[in-house]
């Protein structure tokens, strides 16, 4: 599916917006002016926003937002996306609405998941949604969600390895994506998917099903015994023996930035010492016991957890337990990037906004 340009109000970028010229201005708009461009990525869990202009590597960030929104509360036992959680999106989206237009926003991709995917009325929210905010969204399938989860995280795989298992953990569902090693100066993320599966699992969804505010040991080893179970088939697509020389596993997700969080002791959650962050396989296994160590209240404390997050990060650690039990590395790297930026590097990729042989997705 191709990107889409953005309707309604919003209006090109200023004149002097600052970004470089290139290959003869394939990324202008008419009268010369450039792109500006947004991603909006509605999950189970989060509303996120991504503004952007083009720079000399990747794209710059203009303008951003994030509100946890619990879209898919409830709705892998009901079925249906709940008012309340409705009335709380609708909320978000219209700030996100303002942004847009406010920003200049030319040129736009809009999805929703898994919560809209599952729901009976996921076509009625997005009628909705339009009615109300003017926002295109676009409910997206779960090849479509892997591919951009690769590719706005693949410039932090390690370019030595022959092989990335890269995942993003979410509120509802879970994307799994083994990547292969990339032709040097290539910038072609999905030529390097070899695998890809996406779990019908994730944190809201789990700690629903098994309960998140107080885990026993016990509950927290049913939770990724469970993951292991629905895991399973993917593992048996994956060849043992790909699993070679500087193998090392890539995440994305609120679960891995806060596990990072808590492993550097932050008081408050920092994403210029998260993004990129390299843990070893006994630093991740620290900071996991450190968080199951943790009461209800203890997490609601923490500044990199918080109330919103307390009852689902548990939950979310199961899942990478799980990944880490079939996958074992030596080494994780934290990504605090994601579907946005996946749309993003899509988006001016598909512009021309870079020359061959540059990176995209990196964004500053």
């Amino acid at each position: 599916m191709l990107p889409m340009d953005l309707k309604g109000e919003a209006q090109g970028p200023p004149r002097n917006a600052d970004v470089p010229e290139r290959n003869g201005g394939q990324s202008r708009q008419s009268g010369g002016r450039y792109h500006t461009y947004a991603a909006l990525d509605l999950g189970t869990n989060n509303c996120r926003l991504l503004v952007a202009r083009p720079a000399r590597e990747g794209f710059r960030i203009v303008d951003a937002f994030s509100r946890i929104v619990r879209l898919g509360e409830g709705v892998s036992g009901s079925g249906s996306l709940s008012e309340q959680a409705i009335r709380r999106t609708l909320a978000a989206l219209e700030i996100c609405r303002d942004k847009i237009n406010v920003r200049g926003v030319s040129r736009a991709r809009l999805i929703a998941t898994e919560a809209c995917r599952i729901a009976t009325n996921g076509a009625e929210f997005i009628s909705r949604v339009y009615e109300r905010t003017g926002l295109e969204l676009e409910i997206v399938d779960r090849e479509t969600e892997a591919h951009l989860a690769a590719a706005g995280c693949a410039a932090l795989a390690d370019p030595a390895a022959k092989g990335v298992l890269l995942f993003d953990i979410g509120g509802g569902s879970s994307e799994i994506v083994w990547l292969g090693q990339g032709r040097p100066g290539s910038s072609d993320v999905r030529g390097r998917v070899r695998h890809w599966a996406s779990l019908k699992l994730g944190v809201v969804t789990l700690a629903e099903k098994f309960g998140g505010v107080h885990v026993t040991p016990e509950l927290f080893e049913d939770m990724v015994a469970y993951v292991r179970g629905e895991l399973a088939e993917f593992c048996a697509r994956v060849e043992v023996e790909t699993r070679c020389d500087y193998f090392h596993l890539l995440g994305t997700s609120g679960t891995v930035t806060t596990l990072a969080g808590v492993h550097l002791g932050l008081l408050r959650y920092d994403r210029r010492r998260v993004d990129g962050l390299w843990m070893n396989d006994d630093e991740i296994e620290d900071a996991l016991d450190h968080l199951r160590g943790m009461s209800y209240e203890q997490r609601v404390a923490n500044g990199c957890i918080g109330s919103e997050r307390a009852d689902l990060v548990l939950a979310g650690c199961a899942i990478l337990e799980a990944i880490r039990q079939a996958f074992p590395s030596r080494r994780v790297r934290i990504a605090d990037r994601g579907l946005r930026e996946g749309i993003l590097a899509e988006l001016m990729s598909a512009d021309g906004v870079w020359r061959e042989g540059e990176r995209v997705g990196q964004h500053r």
